[in-house]
């Protein structure tokens, strides 16, 4: 799912028309969980943008949602895993996302770090992040 909306304005954005909030597609959470629910091939969740903290209480929804169909959720942002667990003390919907969370590809997209040699990321300074066991051990552990 591409969230609408981001204000990092990274050089070089994937997806340089989701920046502003006003565009895309207007979907529900219950229309995008039908559209899951409908794809027999759907083995996962992916939020991207876009920002989906900027709609942290919707994609929270979608991602509780593919969790309780076994699906696995994976959250590309903007937002370091640091950054995302101190919003988490004080915001649920943020809290509830990133409990929801298989896989976090954190950080802004750094046009002179980009490389297609390695995997899910746009940048060196991007990590893929396990969210789980960042949790339970209170720092970012790389997903392998």
């Amino acid at each position: 799912m591409f969230a609408q909306g981001c204000e990092f304005n990274c050089d070089g954005c994937h997806n340089p028309h989701a920046r502003e909030p006003d565009g895309g597609t207007e979907m529900t959470v219950e229309e995008i969980v039908a559209e899951m629910a409908r794809n027999p091939l759907t083995d996962g969740l992916t939020l991207t943008g876009g920002e989906p903290l900027l709609q942290a209480a919707d994609s929270a929804a979608l991602a509780a949602a593919a969790k309780e169909r076994g699906l696995n959720v994976w959250v590309y942002s903007g937002y370091t895993f640091e950054e995302i667990a101190d919003r988490a003390v004080s915001d649920s919907a943020v809290k509830a996302l990133l409990e929801s969370t298989d896989v976090l590809i954190d950080g802004r997209f750094v046009l002179k770090e980009r490389s297609l040699s390695i995997k899910w990321r746009g940048s060196r300074n991007q990590r893929a992040v396990d969210v789980k066991k960042s949790i339970a051990a209170g720092k970012a552990i790389e997903y392998s």
